[in-house]
């Protein structure tokens, strides 16, 4: 209670300030009615006309952050969404591994998650997770999340959710060039350039950054280097093309637990992505054909642990991965309030693993633990009908082929009621799905082969409401998924073995609201309430955020508080952990390009762990200096 108090003396100025001066001429800053996203149907739609929640982070709160990663801005913005860390900065890969992203309690490091860069999906291609060290924010222009299956437009992998990251752009013409660094706690160090130009039909992106810090535990040192190019030409009125690359590398040391703890377990990965896309766009129709490519190379020594008298392993885990694909949709208008999108796609994903010696009697051979690659093939069809002005129906269905575990047909159904009062009302059931893995498959002892898809319904109602010009929005989401076939490892005969055998069964409530006062200041604030029938690790049964923004023609001051509680740190009975963090924010233009920012974190010293046997560092600061031409 004195920390919360502590809080609101804080926020109190602002609070009183904003009352007093309050205008309902104000339009709400930076929220628009009919707003428009990519991510619900492929092309371009008013987020009004979809069944499915949609939420969105834009450029303006990334750059506010001034975080390297997009992972911690999601995890405070977007209620349901959470993602497990263990330190400073850096989430790693394999044993002690953070970077676990959930939402309502479905969890992305068993592959059932999405992450897109631009409509394309982005995972391992052995493992099937997304890596969290791969998405920067250099790479977004905004970040797009929609909550609930997503299969029936992006396969499997999407059962339960999206993460789409919208690239970098310039629309005007010109040349913008900016430069970011920060230094704090714990020799953190963080860097990022980008430059954008657009002349005549001419685009292009480039952007560059280095992040480092020694971290606040023994051996964990982590190192990244990133760069981003975008490229672009408008061949006409109504056709362009674009093709970008994104390649990220980083050095990750993990300390092990507390009491475990590891000397030398470090890893070397690089991680990549290349696409080309051919776009039109008439007034009736519209559509895209993209081709990618990911790829990625890891070099992984899992450590020992040196108080447990264990030697130094005599090998060295490494693997190559890639995920290659053609996707392609057109969508069209054929009569008034209607829309029809079609689409096909081809994925084809794999990589090798083995194992390297370096010491010992085997010293410079290599043991092969897998070589695999898998395909997919799919077409889906989505239709939208609008009823005279107050009733949007959706229906979609998707029919996929992998090429070992069979063929998957995925419905989608739901409607978007439109009431006066700026009223947004929206039902849908949603079906998703995803294909075992490659790890699940082939690696290791508890190898199945014949493993089938998991499969899960989502049924959800959502309330939404822009009242006061705009100036005031909230709305609340309330939802129950449940989902058999789930693949977990079990014992049969007395040998560990992966069997279609779980289930999942959850049900949450979400709510989000926002507020822009007629002086510069705004609040918004989310919760979420997650019931899990089996609960898993790194997903929360409450998470609420609340947060305040300032800003002038010389300052931007904003500071937030998250409360986690009953968050299960791992898959132990009762291991749970409840915190507290408040974070702050300010930003000041000394010059028209040129400004000084700072950022303190956990500024109550909080301590927690939301890996078990992490401890999460204390408070921690960081100043640094922004210069836009």
């Amino acid at each position: 209670m004195k920390r919360l108090a502590l809080i609101a003396i804080f926020l109190a100025p602002y609070w009183h300030q904003a009352i007093a001066q309050e205008d309902t001429s104000l339009v709400e800053r930076g929220e628009r009615l009919g707003e428009i996203v990519v991510t619900g149907t492929r092309n371009e739609t008013d987020i009004r006309h979809l069944p499915m929640t949609v939420s969105i982070v834009d450029r303006n709160l990334i750059e506010q952050n001034n975080v390297p990663s997009l992972m911690p801005v999601l995890s405070r913005q977007i209620p349901g969404f959470f993602v497990t860390s263990r330190g400073v900065m850096g989430y790693g890969v394999s044993g002690g591994a953070a970077g676990g992203m959930s939402l309502r309690g479905i969890s992305g490091g068993s592959g059932r998650l999405m992450v897109l860069i631009d409509g394309h999906p982005q995972y391992m291609g052995i493992m099937g997770h997304p890596i969290a060290d791969a998405y920067q924010s250099l790479l977004a222009e905004r970040v797009e999340v929609l909550r609930g299956p997503a299969s029936v437009l992006y396969g499997s992998n999407a059962m339960g959710g999206v993460i789409n990251i919208v690239t970098r752009k310039m629309k005007e013409d010109g040349v913008s060039t900016s430069f970011n660094v920060g230094y704090g706690s714990h020799n953190t160090l963080q860097t990022e350039f980008s430059n954008r130009l657009h002349k005549g039909r001419f685009t292009s992106v480039v952007g560059a950054s280095y992040n480092r810090t020694d971290g606040h535990r023994k051996n964990m040192e982590f190192e990244q280097y990133g760069g981003y190019v975008k490229l672009g030409y408008e061949l006409g009125e109504n056709w362009n093309m674009w093709a970008d690359v994104n390649v990220t590398h980083f050095n990750a040391s993990q300390p092990g637990s507390l009491d475990a703890p590891l000397e030398d377990a470090d890893q070397r990965i690089t991680r990549g992505m290349a696409s080309f896309a051919l776009e039109n766009r008439y007034e009736n129709t519209s559509g895209t054909l993209s081709l990618f490519y990911n790829w990625g190379r890891h070099r992984i020594n899992d450590g020992y642990n040196a108080s447990a008298v264990e030697e130094p392993l005599l090998y060295r885990f490494n693997s190559r991965d890639r995920m290659m694909g053609i996707s392609w949709y057109q969508s069209a208008q054929l009569f008034k309030g209607n829309r029809i999108t079609v689409g096909a796609d081809w994925f084809g994903f794999g990589g090798e693993a083995w194992n390297r010696f370096v010491a010992g009697e085997k010293e410079g051979a290599e043991v092969s633990i897998v070589d695999k690659d898998e395909n997919e093939v799919a077409g889906y069809v989505d239709v939208r009908q609008g009823f005279s002005r107050w009733l949007t129906v959706n229906a979609g269905l998707r029919v996929d082929n992998h090429s070992q575990a069979g063929c998957e047909v995925i419905p989608q159904f739901g409607a978007a009621i439109h009431l006066p009062g700026g009223i947004e009302l929206k039902l849908s059931a949603n079906k998703g799905f995803r294909y075992p893995l490659i790890r699940e498959m082939f690696m290791w002892g508890a190898a199945n082969p014949l493993l089938e898809a998991e499969r899960m319904w989502n049924y959800e109602a959502a309330f939404s409401q822009k009242v006061l010009h705009g100036r005031l929005s909230y709305g609340l989401n309330i939802f129950h998924l449940k989902g058999d076939n789930m693949i977990v490892t079990t014992s049969v005969d007395g040998k560990m073995q992966n069997l279609n055998t779980g289930e999942i069964e959850n049900t949450g409530i979400e709510v989000e609201f926002a507020y822009s006062f007629a002086s510069p200041f705004r609040i918004d604030a989310n919760y979420s309430w997650l019931d899990m029938k089996n609960p898993v690790a790194g997903a929360p049964e409450h998470k609420l955020y609340l947060g305040g923004t300032y800003w002038s023609r010389k300052w931007n001051v904003s500071s937030g508080v998250q409360y986690v509680a009953d968050l299960y740190k791992s898959s132990s009975a009762g291991d749970t952990e409840n915190f507290l963090l408040w974070d702050a924010k300010v930003s000041y233009n000394v010059l028209e390009k040129f400004s000084v920012w700072a950022r303190c974190e956990n500024i109550l010293g909080q301590e927690y762990e939301i890996m078990a046997g992490y401890p999460m560092p204390g408070t921690t600061v960081m100043f640094g200096v922004n210069v836009a031409l």
